[in-house]
């Protein structure tokens, strides 16, 4: 990767394959993804140095998926620790709900790291520097777009006000809650109108200190409040401003130190590392592609912290969008399947928003009659259920798209839904099923896949870059057993299979289940599904 200044170089072909505009973490992880398969990425990026103070806080196992994916797996216990804990207590210290973080989650990470952004930025820009055709432009701002057709003219402007021009075929704006791509889209925006206003306080603690529980939410009607770990040696305290409160006081110096006591977190035994007041706000854009225009992150949506769902998502969205991007690049699907890439993603933040909104309205309680009522009703709760597990995600199946369906046209289970991680065993030793079995479409079948598919199909499945993997009970040994053959040793994928009433299931790029099929006959109807909807129909035999 190289950062240099663009200048003027249309022509007939484009200059880049993908702009994108804005280079936080989303930018960052497709940028790599795009990068990965080859393609050549320009970044325009309008600061000239990495914002260097945190923001996000955490990501789900999903999100950890994602990122190993993009090659920094290894380095997640860097700047992450798992969040282990997390409670919700009312104004006596009574404990209303408490939740555990699974060391190994549905996607073979733990369910929730704690993380110091600018750690994972820094491992992600240097990841981007083991691509060449990866180029970085910093201290420019987009200005202009045009749509050509064939291709998007992107101008930028430099703090010196000269401009830069140069085309690609694709442009995806990952800039932020003011992006300029959505508004040169012109996307509508649904609002919920949900806004409170927070401070923010990132602190740096003096000397270790463990904290009981790890993350908790005070729902104190007289200050709503939130502590939690923001990264090893890093917590982050937010304190809600009461109606009719001064937001100016909010942004005092010792209105920080005077909230912060609350936390026994003192001048003395700790460094204040950053404060902001933020309004939390709940929304997102109608279209998410406008030609080559896309969005993506926070540029498609915004949502309150409550779910913790704001960067996970935007993960979510690039690692949707970078495969669609890939397949049609290469003409190995219609340009309409871009158009599945609103839908999809659209319905997932939806609810993710919703969500964080309806436990904002409960963590947001400033009245006294009405916080009681709720305690009552959660302490009740908890003495039915007690302590809880995380749910495995926010992120609801998916009932509409690019998946397998039935004669009906409604998704067949387990279409749509989050294909699990567990640990297997290759030829060339153990590990997780994605560094053993590899990134792609993912083939898993209980029977051996060269005695299950034609030429002409399995000629298909490989031409969009498809992995097979042939899964074998515990203990077996899966050397000689074939290529592809990988054996369960956490006894997860034949089970999987069975409770599917599957002999095999297509998984798609961003580990969302296409489709299953239960033996052969099912799996030439499951793959010629797959190219009718990319647009590129497995050829009949000559004859």
């Amino acid at each position: 990767m190289t950062v240099e200044t663009l200048t003027t170089g249309a022509g007939t072909d484009a200059d880049t394959d993908v702009a994108v505009v804005g280079y936080g973490p989303v930018g960052q992880v497709l940028a790599i993804l795009l990068a990965r398969r080859g393609w050549r990425v320009t970044v325009v990026e309008r600061y000239a140095q990495p914002y260097p103070m945190p923001r996000a806080v955490g990501f789900d196992d999903e999100a950890a998926r994602n990122l190993a994916a993009v090659g920094i797996g290894a380095f997640l216990d860097k700047f992450g620790e798992n969040s282990r804990d997390y409670a919700w207590r009312n104004a006596e210290g009574e404990t209303l709900l408490q939740l555990e973080s699974a060391v190994d989650g549905h996607c073979g990470w733990p369910q929730a790291t704690a993380m110091y952004q600018p750690g994972l930025e820094a491992a992600l820009i240097e990841r981007g520097t083991d691509f060449p055709h990866l180029r970085v432009v910093r201290g420019q701002e987009v200005v202009e777009l045009d749509d050509r057709g064939d291709l998007v003219e992107v101008i930028s402007e430099d703090a010196d006000e000269e401009e830069h021009t140069f085309t690609a075929r694709y442009v995806v704006g990952c800039d932020g809650a003011n992006s300029f791509v959505r508004e040169s889209m012109e996307s509508p925006l649904t609002d919920l109108g949900f806004f409170y206003d927070w401070l923010i306080c990132d602190v740096v603690l003096n000397e270790p200190r463990a904290f009981r529980p790890n993350n908790v939410q005070i729902c104190d009607p007289r200050r709503p409040r939130t502590a939690v770990s923001a990264g090893p040696g890093h917590r982050r305290f937010e304190f809600m401003r009461l109606p009719g409160e001064n937001i100016e006081e909010l942004r005092r110096e010792d209105t920080h130190w005077r909230m912060l006591e609350m936390f026994d977190v003192r001048p003395d035994n700790a460094t204040l590392d950053r404060h902001a007041v933020y309004t939390f706000q709940a929304r997102w854009a109608e279209e998410w592609r406008k030609g080559r225009l896309l969005i993506a992150g926070d540029a498609a949506h915004l949502m309150p912290p409550f779910a913790g769902q704001g960067m996970c998502s935007g993960f979510r969205d690039v690692a949707n969008l970078s495969w669609k991007l890939d397949l049609v690049l290469r003409s190995r699907a219609d340009a309409s399947l871009l158009d599945t890439y609103t839908v999809e993603r659209r319905a997932h933040v939806q609810n993710a928003v919703t969500t964080s909104v309806k436990l904002g309205k409960v963590i947001c309680v400033t009245d006294p009659a009405a916080a009681a009522d709720r305690d009552a009703i959660m302490l009740a709760a908890r003495d039915r259920e007690g302590t809880a597990a995380l749910p495995m995600s926010t992120a609801i199946p998916l009932d509409d798209g690019l998946l397998h369906r039935a004669g009906d046209d409604t998704p067949t289970a387990p279409a749509g839904t989050l294909f699990p991680q567990a640990r297997v065993a290759g030829a060339e030793g153990e590990g997780l099923f994605d560094e053993i079995v590899g990134l792609g479409f993912v083939l898993l079948t209980a029977e051996d896949p060269e005695t299950s598919l034609d030429a002409r199909r399995r000629a298909f499945l490989e031409g969009i870059g498809t992995r097979f993997a042939h899964v074998l009970p515990v203990g077996t040994d899966p050397a000689g057993t074939g290529p592809g053959a990988v054996a369960d040793t956490e006894d997860r994928y034949l089970p999987y299979l069975a409770a599917c009433g599957a002999t095999a299931v297509l998984v798609r790029p961003d580990f969302t289940v296409f489709g299953a099929a239960h033996g052969p006959e099912d799996l030439r109807d499951l793959v010629d599904g797959l190219a009718r909807r990319l647009g590129t129909p497995v050829q009949a035999d000559a004859g």
